[in-house]
């Protein structure tokens, strides 16, 4: 149980406190309610630019990352389709040097064309390294586009192309960061050998005067059921064939979440899951294959993709996978399996709450979606889920018509 304080400024930033006097330092988490969906289809990619942008200084501090190298701290970042996450570590007794550097950067980032076009840079040269000139690194394009319609999630965080980040004007950036980046929409975690009130005391000094913004509520529209079996083709110079399948999967509070969570361990969860030993072990097909979903906020993908042993057919790589999908649909999974998934996950979120950064940025995480306590409540939703449940989703996502295939070919 992990044990919090939670309270909210005048100007709506909602703040938790978690004490552990076993450690010496102090973690500052500031989760931004943005992410990329939040983004607008011709101007895409500003979410994740944002995340190296909050490192080129702040309005009234030059560099973010010199200050806290001398307070002994050490400091990263991510953005996925859902949220932005802003952390550092410190030793507890300089724990008002991460405040004055993350409040100064929530009032204004040093919003000047020199920044931009450095931060710029870097965003497109990641975008040509990992996307466009890395073998299959364009595959979450073409299947995203495939599986989403509506949805903002049919583009990754880098952008959907190129130019949207290349043409980003500095007008755009302050107004993106106007909307989203304020108290409001923020949620700041403190955890480590902190004390609540010491916390509560140096939020109000450093955050308090901060302007609220307005509360931005989405207003995303809704991925339309799929109804029809979607499979595209690709060839390209890789080193081997390689096939991606996804089904539409539900939202991160929802049952069938969870169950989809046991189920990418059924199938791939180490070297005695059923797709390794039928597919790799067994039938040698693939040289590898994987099952895992994406954890999204909203409704998400499950996955599984492969590369091809030289000489096996698309097709019969793609029944067999299909073969292995209808025994999860017809037979319950065993007693031994269910108690090994279980355990297994019991072991991971155990295993997560042993580092207070974890600790601290799932909080924030929890927070976000409406409720910190969820993080003390998430083992017993796995506990719930019987054979059957998870049979019956099985059944309910892996469907002809719920399916996106993509066959990609080696030219080789």
């Amino acid at each position: 149980m992990i044990q919090y304080e939670r309270f909210v400024l005048t100007n709506g930033l909602r703040v938790l406190v978690h004490e552990d006097t076993a450690t010496p330092m102090a973690v500052v988490n500031v989760m931004y309610d943005v992410g990329a969906r939040d983004e607008s289809p011709d101007k895409t990619g500003f979410a994740h630019l944002f995340e190296h942008l909050m490192f080129g200084g702040s309005i009234n501090i030059e560099s973010y990352d010199d200050p806290l190298q001398l307070a002994g701290g050490e400091n990263n970042a991510y953005t996925t389709n859902d949220l932005t996450n802003y952390y550092c570590q410190l030793p507890a007794e300089n724990l008002e040097t991460a405040f004055w550097l993350e409040s100064d950067r929530m009032l204004s980032l040093a919003f000047n064309e020199k920044s931009l076009e450095v931060q710029r840079k870097v965003v497109c040269e990641e975008f040509k390294e990992h996307y466009i000139n890395k073998p299959y690194g364009d595959v979450w394009f073409k299947m995203r586009e495939m599986a989403y319609t509506q949805h903002p999630y049919r583009w990754l965080t880098i952008g959907k192309e190129l130019s949207h980040i290349e043409n980003a004007t500095l007008k755009d950036v302050k107004d993106f960061f106007f909307k989203h980046y304020r108290p409001v929409n923020a949620i700041l975690v403190v955890a480590g050998n902190v004390k609540t009130e010491q916390v509560r005391k140096l939020a109000e000094k450093w955050f308090g005067d901060i302007p609220m913004g307005e509360k931005y509520n989405r207003n995303i529209v809704a991925e339309p059921v799929q109804t029809i079996a979607r499979v595209q083709e690709v060839k390209a110079k890789v080193p081997l064939d390689a096939i991606y399948k996804c089904w539409h999967m539900d939202d991160r509070l929802s049952e069938g979440y969870y169950a989809a969570e046991l189920i990418t361990e059924v199938l791939s969860g180490g070297g005695s899951s059923r797709l390794f030993q039928a597919l790799v072990k067994e039938q040698k097909l693939f040289s590898s294959i994987d099952c895992y979903h994406f954890g999204t906020t909203d409704n998400g993908l499950m996955t599984i993709e492969g590369k091809l042993v030289k000489g096996v057919s698309m097709q019969a790589a793609n029944d067999a996978i299909e073969q292995e999908l209808d025994k999860l649909k017809q037979h319950l999974i065993t007693e031994k399996e269910l108690q090994k998934i279980i355990n297994k996950t019991e072991v991971a979120l155990a295993f997560e709450d042993i580092s207070v950064m974890n600790r601290a940025n799932s909080l924030a995480f929890y927070e976000l979606l409406g409720n910190a306590n969820l993080m003390n409540e998430e083992f017993e939703k796995y506990q719930v889920l019987t054979k059957e449940k998870i049979q019956q989703y099985a059944s309910q996502i892996f469907t002809a018509e719920n399916s996106n295939t993509l066959f990609y070919l080696s030219e080789n």
